[in-house]
């Protein structure tokens, strides 16, 4: 199984959420299904959480240590694969996929015996089909672009961008007909985007490149994206990225 863990905020509930989740087994999850066919939790309420609900830095150091230990527990007792984790509403929930349940008791009792000082709840049901990885901690498509945003963000960031200067920032999108495609273009004209250039990719897919003057900042460029993977989804269109130029302090 491939290690790859990303990591993202999204809304639950009309709560603030971090969700960390391991992408890397979205490769492999038609196979797991079949052998890790259950969806384990383990809950626990957080002391001290922020505000928003939210883990507080001071409590950060328990939690990962909370963490570690049912990772260890789990890899003692072979019973699973851990998939992710999601902190919301001022509580903290270990999402795991089971092989099998027999010995679940015996994996808590190992891995929580230094937490007594948690209010802490456990479970697990039949989930063959995998929902809560796929609906609770795999990212929608314009999650996994705030994802894709911030880490471009982050790169303009340490090359000593400032990332709050304007800046042409061109968009590509790609529509599999060329009445979809129009309109879209209309469409976006009208939001004060310019076209560049029609284009093509790998699989002869055909599509626009084209550019607005905006900030390239986090929650700048992550409601400017939103905004164009609606509008392409609306035409049926599917957003394939931004890039800029590199702007210094």
């Amino acid at each position: 199984m491939q290690e790859y863990w990303e990591l993202y905020m999204k809304n639950l509930e009309g709560h603030p959420a971090t969700v960390q989740f391991n992408a890397g087994i979205s490769m492999e999850m038609e196979e797991l299904k079949y052998t890790y066919p259950t969806v384990a939790f383990v809950k626990a309420i957080l002391k001290e959480p922020m505000d928003s609900g939210l883990l507080r830095e001071s409590e950060e150091p328990e939690i990962l240590f909370m963490e570690d230990k049912l990772e260890a527990s789990l890899i003692k007792f072979r019973i699973g694969k851990y998939v992710g984790r999601v902190i919301t509403d001022s509580s903290v929930t270990f999402i795991y996929y089971l092989q099998f349940t027999y010995n679940w008791q015996d994996f808590l009792d190992f891995a929580l015996d230094e937490f007594k000082n948690y209010e802490i709840t456990s479970g697990f049901q039949e989930d063959g089909d995998w929902n809560y990885y796929q609906n609770l901690l795999y990212p929608t498509v314009g999650e996994w672009q705030i994802i894709q945003n911030h880490k471009a963000c982050d790169v303009l960031k340490e090359k000593g961008d400032n990332l709050h200067q304007k800046r042409a920032i061109e968009h590509k999108v790609f529509f599999k007909e060329d009445a979809q495609k129009e309109a879209f273009i209309v469409s976006i004209e009208e939001e004060g985007f310019s076209v560049q250039e029609t284009i093509t990719n790998d699989e002869g897919v055909g599509g626009i490149k084209f550019y607005r003057v905006d900030k390239p900042f986090y929650y700048d460029i992550d409601g400017l994206t939103q905004m164009i993977i609606a509008k392409a989804e609306e035409f049926g269109g599917a957003y394939d990225g931004w890039e800029t130029s590199l702007v210094k302090l």
